[in-house]
Parts: C-alpha cells; structure tokens; sequence
C-alpha cells in the first residue's frame, strides 16, 4: 500500500491568539474547532468548509525576528461571493482587487492582523 497525503493543517504564528481567533471567526466566517485553553489559549484551530488552520502564539521578540512570513493559498470555489463576502466585511486594504492572473487564476489576497498572507484562488 502507497503511502497518501490527505490534508494539510498549516500552523500561523500570531501574538494574541484570541485576537486571531476573533479575527478569524467574526470577520473571515471560520469556526473554532478546538482551544488547548477556553480562557487564555496559546493553541488553537479554526475551521471552514474544508479548511482547517491552525494558530499558535509566538513570543513577541520570536516574532520580530522573522522576515519571512507565512503565506497560503486556498483553493475556493464560488470566488465572487466570497470575495463580496469579505468586502462587505472590510477585511480588505485599499488596493485588495479580485483579478484574473497571467497563469490562470482568478484570485485575491490580503494579510491577516498578525501578518500572514492569506490568497484566495480558483484556476481559471
């Protein structure tokens, strides 16, 4: 039997993860799946449709030391309606468009509040 990649649960590092999770539920339609604390978590994961992502709090000084951060894309269906979704929202910058890629996709992307890229997507 061959092994086979089923999911990925990618892990973002934020500074407040209660404000994450209010971030993710309130303004991106996510649900919390699970909290290693109800009152001050350190760890939790947040789930939508078939997306599950997980949040772990940094260290502040940690954090200041990384350059590069994480940046995911999520395959999406019905793309329009959630961009409008999200906009209506306003999780979006000034300069957030829903356009048509040179290598076929149809796609939008914003950063979360702890800086993490977020780029919603559907192959043309």
């Amino acid at each position: 039997m061959k092994g086979y990649l089923h999911q990925i649960h990618p892990v973002l590092p934020v500074k407040d993860v209660v404000a994450a999770l209010k971030f993710y539920v309130n303004r991106l339609g996510f649900k919390i799946a699970f909290a290693d604390d109800s009152k001050n978590p350190t760890y939790a994961g947040i789930i939508r449709d078939g997306i599950e992502i997980h949040l772990q709090w940094r260290d502040p000084k940690e954090r200041e030391a990384m350059h590069d951060r994480p940046m995911l894309r999520i395959v999406t269906q019905n793309i329009e309606a959630l961009y409008d979704e999200y906009f209506e929202k306003d999780v979006f910058n000034a300069h957030t468009l829903l356009r048509q890629t040179a290598w076929g996709t149809k796609e939008f992307g914003f950063y979360d509040p702890d800086h993490n890229g977020l780029t919603f997507y559907r192959d043309d």
